[in-house]
């Protein structure tokens, strides 16, 4: 059986779909272009104009963020002795109390949290926790800390609480599908630009990925298994795989037409800087302000992995994120959308507490995150972890992550969380 065709979770992890503005239309898919379109746009239950719908903005700071130099324990003793080159001093921090402050590159956010617009969580993680950035990653993303799901956290939600939805209830601006939007019926819709209708394949062999595609679109058994054989074998779970990938790539031809009418009509009065995360969010803004009915866009800030020679890169890193945040936030305000909108960034992991001999640190455990926007309840959340009692020199845990996505989802999403998450978490009370 060809590698690339296995299960649902392995094709949302490695692929995202769109057709081709430059070629021609698949076979599998001008022969059932007609009743796809037609079942794509009569199948949406949100309003068309998407301007009465919550809406929430999933931020990844890919590479596990450095939790400790973003909020700085700056009082604390043994922060300093931990890291005594890259270790931020009280003058350095944007003090939130008498004990952490924000780093010194986070001046925006630090303004949203003297607003009471930005919750800090502290201490994020989940119990026995795995510093291997793609098991980690897979843990956030399908809210499932034995890594056995088929399913993501938001795909649950696309699933459970938006049903017959627009297919793009969920929009991605990752270069591939996050597992995250995993689901069943409805994967939401993943490109990175509208302007790309293309195959995205997330690594691996080209050739292999350009084989598998042949396949699809080939009558005959091209690797000596038809697609129906493949289904048997243990290819895509539910549907067939042909009818789920038709499905899929003809919501993401027609979704992004779409979303490139709408966002060319929207020009902002803001300006946002040429980095990738001020991009997709100024992207974010336009389909927001064009009225897409989609409930949760996903975009991502990486670089996190700072190993070596941190104390510059995390600066520029948040810094980044910062600027970004600060025109997109002016720009919803501008539309009169910032009460529709609550922004939530996650990483798959923090640092070590102590510094390596490059100046850098190591993959750890605990981290913090941030839940942000004019919806939210600000403050800190959760307790600042122990730089002293540790587990094996990373920071323990003092909120699991599934308690925030259980507040998201409940208060915010008005969705039902336990079968999201995948059970009962105490919420965190940031959402008035």
């Amino acid at each position: 059986m060809n590698k690339f065709l296995k299960t649902r979770r392995d094709f949302l992890r490695t692929s995202a779909m769109g057709a081709s503005a430059l070629g021609t239309v698949p076979m599998f898919l001008g022969q059932t272009f007609a009743e796809l379109n037609k079942d794509a746009s009569d199948s949406a239950v949100q309003p068309e104009s998407g301007k009465e719908g919550r809406i929430l903005v999933v931020l990844q700071m890919a590479g596990g963020n450095d939790g400790l130099n973003t909020l700085v324990p700056y009082t604390d003793d043994a922060y300093h002795k931990a890291r005594p080159k890259i270790g931020k001093s009280a003058k350095n921090v944007l003090k939130l109390n008498d004990q952490v402050g924000l780093n010194d590159q986070l001046p925006f956010m630090h303004s949203l949290h003297e607003e009471g617009q930005l919750a800090v969580v502290q201490g994020v993680g989940y119990p026995n926790p795995n510093r291997s950035h793609f098991v980690s990653t897979s843990v956030w993303e399908t809210s499932d800390i034995k890594n056995r799901s088929n399913t993501g956290w938001l795909g649950r939600y696309f699933d459970n609480d938006c049903s017959g939805a627009d297919p793009t209830v969920g929009v991605s601006l990752k270069k591939t599908q996050p597992e995250s939007f995993g689901a069943l019926k409805n994967p939401g819709i993943s490109l990175s630009t509208p302007e790309l209708y293309r195959w995205i394949h997330g690594g691996g062999d080209e050739d292999l990925a350009e084989e598998f595609f042949a396949d699809l679109n080939s009558p005959h058994e091209a690797t000596g298994s038809s697609i129906e054989e493949l289904g048997k074998a243990g290819g895509l779970v539910g549907e067939s795989n042909i009818a789920f990938l038709e499905r899929v790539a003809m919501n993401a031809r027609v979704s992004s037409e779409k979303i490139l009418s709408l966002a060319s009509k929207y020009k902002s009065k803001v300006l946002y800087s040429g980095t990738p995360i001020s991009r997709s969010l100024n992207l974010v803004s336009r389909m927001i302000a064009g009225g897409l009915p989609t409930r949760v866009y996903y975009v991502s800030h990486g670089g996190f992995d700072t190993h070596q020679g941190q104390e510059g890169r995390h600066g520029q890193l948040l810094s980044q994120l910062d600027d970004a945040l600060k025109s997109f936030f002016t720009d919803l305000k501008q539309q009169g959308n910032d009460e529709r909108v609550t922004l939530m960034t996650f990483s798959e992991f923090g640092r070590r507490v102590g510094e390596n001999a490059s100046a850098g640190t190591d993959h750890g455990k605990g981290s913090c995150l941030f839940v942000a926007g004019k919806p939210v309840k600000g403050g800190l959340y959760g307790e600042y972890p122990s730089l002293t009692d540790l587990d094996k020199g990373d920071l323990k845990y003092k909120v699991d992550f599934r308690s925030v996505y259980t507040t998201v989802i409940d208060d915010w999403m008005e969705g039902s969380a336990k079968p999201v998450v995948g059970g009962d978490f105490e919420k965190l009370g940031f959402f008035a």
